[in-house]
């Protein structure tokens, strides 16, 4: 079974790269399944209706989310309504949404969804080690093929997660801060593994925002507007190989395309 796993889609460029590269990859590598990270695919920050809508018609499965995922009130109902959209699971109960699913291929195998956030330098929510056991007790009754999304600032949480899982699930990929990281790998116990997928969306930014603001805002200290970049889009995502009998990860391999020319953001 093969998974692409897509970092996290950064407003209407993202949304652009998504629409023209997936369905391709999917024919040309034979891919199961796409689960991709859409915290930031609504203007770089949240989710609307809409845009999931237009994601899913792109040829992707599931959206994993973050701390980003409320900005847009619209995803308030809409994690409530979609099982296809998760949020991490270590929210306090009470949070719109769920923060795991169970969803089908094609072939009618069934792969799991987990959802966490880390705790460094972000919001003081429940341990992501503990809500992944609570988790992972239920979601391995059904299936042994489960996919963890560890959306965290700090790398050494991200690492330790995949310590922590290794031998437990497919595979852990870090999401939320946009950086590519080059160690992707099969842990010892048969869990595929990278600190950070890095973004789908423009390269020739700061994260995804445009360079000349956020130089501003580090220069000035002052509030400053951040619109979405425009320029050499990438979509990045890591391809992961798994036994769907054992569920244990077979290859990694981290997966790069570009967009030729800029595409203007709009704001979208």
């Amino acid at each position: 079974m093969k998974i692409l796993l897509i970092g996290d889609i950064i407003g209407r460029p993202g949304r652009v790269i998504v629409e023209r590269e997936v369905v391709r990859l999917r024919e040309e590598r034979g891919i199961d399944l796409v689960v991709a990270n859409c915290e930031n695919a609504a203007g770089g920050s949240g989710i609307t209706p809409s845009i999931a809508e237009e994601l899913f018609r792109a040829g992707v499965d599931v959206l994993t989310s973050g701390n980003h995922v409320w900005r847009k009130r619209e995803a308030f109902e809409l994690l409530k309504l979609d099982p296809r959209i998760i949020r991490p699971a270590n929210y306090p109960d009470g949070a719109p949404g769920t923060g795991s699913t169970i969803v089908e291929t094609l072939s009618k195998q069934k792969v799991g969804i987990l959802n966490v956030m880390g705790r460094v330098f972000m919001e003081p929510i429940d341990c992501p080690f503990r809500t992944a056991e609570r988790e992972l007790a239920r979601l391995s009754l059904v299936t042994p093929v489960i996919i963890v999304d560890m959306h965290a600032e700090a790398t050494s949480e991200k690492v330790a997660m995949g310590w922590f899982l290794d031998g437990k699930v497919s595979c852990v990929f870090g999401t939320h801060t946009h950086i590519p990281t080059a160690d992707e790998r099969v842990l010892p116990q048969g869990t595929g593994f990278i600190t950070d997928v890095g973004m789908t969306g423009p390269y020739d930014s700061v994260i995804g925002r445009r360079v000349d603001q956020i130089l501003e805002r580090f220069l000035t200290s002052l509030p400053h507007k951040s619109e979405v970049a425009d320029g050499n889009i990438q979509l990045r995502g890591l391809l992961v190989e798994v036994n769907p009998t054992t569920g244990k990860a077979l290859s990694v391999e981290r997966i790069t395309k570009t967009l030729n020319g800029p595409i203007r953001s709009a704001g979208d």
